[in-house]
């Protein structure tokens, strides 16, 4: 019984440690924000607050699809159509889904 149950425990641990690797970085999506957004739509606070949450999810789905057309005949055309924007589109989703209109959080540094 002892055996099972420490069995158990370790692999919940190992799928929580897995779970968090997996998991977008915010931090990565406000640098990639603050690098490539802030020209045209502010610090992080306001940026992140032009949308609510579930905007900012709906703007990710499908690849950024909804994202993508926001910016379709913009500045932001060449990124959002690049490898950066690939690369780094679940980080800025989690960053500005984290800091939503919606969600009461403010980003610490622009």
């Amino acid at each position: 019984m002892k055996k099972s149950t420490s069995l158990l425990l370790a692999s919940v641990v190992a799928m929580g440690m897995f779970a968090s690797t997996a998991n977008a970085d915010i931090k990565k999506g406000q640098k990639a924000y603050l690098k490539q957004c802030k020209k045209c739509h502010g610090n992080g606070t306001k940026g992140a607050a032009m949308k609510t949450q579930d905007e900012w999810a709906a703007a990710f789905a499908n690849d950024g699809a909804g994202f993508k057309a926001w910016h379709k005949g913009t500045k932001g055309e060449k990124y959002t159509n690049g490898k950066k924007f690939k690369k780094y589109a679940p980080h800025l989703k989690d960053f500005l889904y984290e800091y939503g209109s919606d969600s009461g959080n403010v980003p610490s540094c622009g």
